[in-house]
């Protein structure tokens, strides 16, 4: 299975408890990638970097997890995005970002976009986040967009995440017709309540699932449970209770989403597949920062496998 992650990995802050700052590299679908690696999948990440230190030592570090990175674009002068993160008592994370300037930006814009965007036919799914969209002016929207039914049509599997930040847009209605023009591309839809219910205030989950055209859709709840949706069969699959303190909630859905493809990808039923999402994030919670340490990573073969 090839599998491309589209979006930004951004330079990650965190405050110690002692005031003291540690320094990685996180964002959305870049966890994502980590994961579906780590899980065995064949992932390239598709974005763009400066040609700074930092840009190196980011290269550097996605290849050592596996991570194919011939589809990063670097860019003379620019820098990456950087964000903080401060957590509380409780895991829960408030995030500080600079991204405006980012190289990112520019990735739909370049001479070579065309043919990256082309190369996306190659693969046998495409992984995006709302997140993802929210970087790029609605013209790089509808061209990305475009590049995705192409790929679709040439019978390339879309996956959308609704990470949904609304600091990342202008306004709610521009939001929705983003995620409305994404659901129309996307054969599978990794959703939560979380996300939806700012953009769709006061709506009870059934409501939010029919907003969603794909054919399979995660709706993750508030609660430690999701709701599949195949073939127009709704079911409810609850989280096994995790037994250790949860110390940050940072990569709970990029984890998720990664398990969840990949078991799916590997034959799994979509409640398999979710049980199989629940658990590495249950898993990834009890860690801080959103890559946990490879040793952590739980077995997951058991959810791999067709049924």
């Amino acid at each position: 299975m090839r599998i491309a992650s589209i979006g930004e990995c951004m330079i990650e802050l965190r405050q110690m408890p002692d005031g003291h700052l540690t320094r990685s590299f996180g964002g959305d679908t870049l966890n994502t990638a980590v994961y579906l690696a780590r899980l065995g999948a064949e992932v390239d990440y598709v974005t763009a970097l400066g040609d700074d230190p930092l840009s190196d030592e980011m290269i550097a570090g996605w290849q050592a997890e596996g991570i194919g990175t011939e589809r990063v674009m670097r860019l003379k002068g620019k820098l990456p995005g950087l964000y903080m993160i401060e957590t509380n008592e409780a895991g829960e994370r408030r995030f500080y970002h600079w991204r405006d300037a980012s190289a990112v930006r520019s990735l739909l814009s370049l001479p070579e976009t065309d043919a990256l965007l082309a190369a996306l036919a190659d693969y046998d799914l495409i992984y995006l986040s709302a997140i993802t969209l929210s970087l790029f002016d609605v013209a790089g929207r509808d061209r990305l967009l475009a590049a995705l039914q192409r790929s679709r049509t040439a019978g390339v599997r879309i996956a959308f995440d609704t990470n949904f930040r609304a600091r990342g847009w202008p306004d709610l209605d521009i939001a929705r017709n983003a995620f409305q023009s994404a659901f129309a591309v996307s054969d599978i839809v990794l959703a939560s309540a979380e996300d939806l219910l700012p953009l769709y205030p006061g709506e009870a989950e059934e409501k939010l699932l029919s907003r969603v055209e794909a054919d399979e859709v995660v709706l993750k709840l508030d609660s430690p449970a999701s709701i599949i949706r195949h073939n127009g069969q709704p079911q409810r699959v609850e989280a096994e209770p995790v037994t250790q303190p949860v110390v940050d909630t940072t990569a709970a859905g990029d984890s998720f989403a990664a398990a969840y493809l990949h078991a799916r990808l590997s034959g799994a039923q979509p409640v398999a597949a979710a049980q199989a999402g629940h658990y590495l994030a249950g898993t990834v919670v009890c860690h801080p920062g959103a890559i946990i340490p490879r040793e952590a990573m739980p077995d997951m073969i058991a959810f791999d496998t067709p049924s």
